[in-house]
């Protein structure tokens, strides 16, 4: 099945692909040092996979009050940027295509890693979730509520950001607008309860999203840039599914169309949400009608059912996470029919060379 869609070159907005497989944005906590630069041990991660048709980096920081997770990159800084550039580089070196994802935890955050500050969000409304500090995951708590001074500051943060990942030799930015995340806590009203023009209304509360995206423009073309959302996320990360979230989803896709993104990147469902009321069992198959360009899909594919998705016209690429983790020759044991080197979990945040770059590949 080497000759399989998923394995094949394509190209999407002039952009030549080595493939339809990407892999997706993973949290791996190794950037644990002064001012939370990328690393050269990073540079050798992402370079080890650079023949995926797109890499996009783990969530990266838009600003300190971002921070949700210790020990994680940041882009908002002059050294961030810098150290940036040697990943890049390792990856453009190896031919591949990397953007960075743009990120900001809101609320799931903890005053732990704010100098005892509450995170912010839109409603101080706390997820009942976990945040990961120094001494491991603990109880978030409730948020302190953004004034509109603060989200128009935030916008400004991912502008900044965008420019420095264009200046760190990025192919373009993904906005992590999914998984509990503060974007996501805008759009879904068991998270924002606000009566202002960021809140009530569908138009209202993904504001933020289209103020973020103008604010971009000028800055990059929006065909190097990605959103990434998770329509029907349920019961983890402090998201619940209720009559609005479905039509709020599907009023951002659409217009989203109008933007020429390089990109909308789309989650299956974290839970079994066949029984949840209002609830999109199949996210790809539901979106695909609504969304015109590039639509990837992620959450626990495997190169058969990458195939199918591919196949069934319900996605143009997918994006694979943890096999990349322990396959940094992923791509190349999809070709060859190989199997698979197992992930340890128990490594997924350390601060360590194990279980990051001591996977074995093939010929090892």
């Amino acid at each position: 099945m080497s000759n399989s869609i998923l394995l094949r070159p394509f190209k999407h907005n002039d952009t030549n692909f080595n493939n339809r497989m990407a892999m997706a944005p993973m949290t791996r906590s190794r950037a644990g040092n002064e001012g939370n630069l990328a690393t050269e041990q990073m540079a050798i991660y992402y370079a080890d996979r650079a023949d995926a048709g797109l890499l996009i980096t783990e969530g990266t920081v838009v600003s300190t009050k971002a921070v949700g997770f210790i020990n994680v990159p940041g882009i908002y800084s002059e050294e961030q940027t810098e150290s940036w550039k040697q990943v890049t580089q390792a990856v453009h070196d190896k031919g591949g295509k990397i953007f960075v994802q743009l990120w900001h935890t809101g609320r799931l955050s903890h005053p732990d890693l704010h100098n005892g500050a509450l995170p912010h969000a839109p409603s101080a409304i706390n997820p009942e979730a976990k945040a990961f500090v120094a001494t491991g995951f603990i109880d978030t708590v409730t948020p302190k509520e953004m004034t509109v001074a603060e989200i128009k500051a935030t916008i400004l943060d991912f502008k900044n950001s965008t420019k420095n990942a264009i200046e760190a030799g990025f192919d373009g930015v993904e906005l992590h607008a999914a998984n509990g995340y503060l974007f996501h806590q805008f759009f879904n009203r068991t998270s924002n309860t606000r009566t202002d023009e960021y809140g009530g209304s569908i138009e209202n509360r993904a504001r933020i999203l289209f103020e973020t995206l103008d604010a971009l423009n000028g800055v990059i073309d929006y065909s190097k840039v990605g959103v990434r959302l998770n329509p029907s996320m349920h019961g983890v990360q402090g998201m619940t599914v209720d009559q609005d979230t479905i039509p709020t989803h599907e009023y951002i896709v659409n217009r989203l169309n109008d933007y020429g993104l390089a990109y909308v990147h789309l989650t299956e469902p974290f839970t079994d949400v066949s029984e949840v009321p209002y609830a999109v069992a199949q996210v790809a198959k539901h979106f695909r009608p609504i969304y015109k360009g590039l639509l990837m899909i992620n959450k626990g594919f495997t190169k058969e059912t990458g195939n199918q998705v591919l196949t069934d016209g319900d996605a143009d690429m997918v994006a694979y996470g943890v096999p990349f983790i322990a396959n940094p020759d992923l791509v190349e044991r999809f070709k060859q029919d190989a199997p698979l080197n197992k992930a340890d979990q128990s490594t997924f945040y350390t601060f360590t060379v194990e279980g990051y770059n001591d996977y074995p590949k093939m010929e090892a």
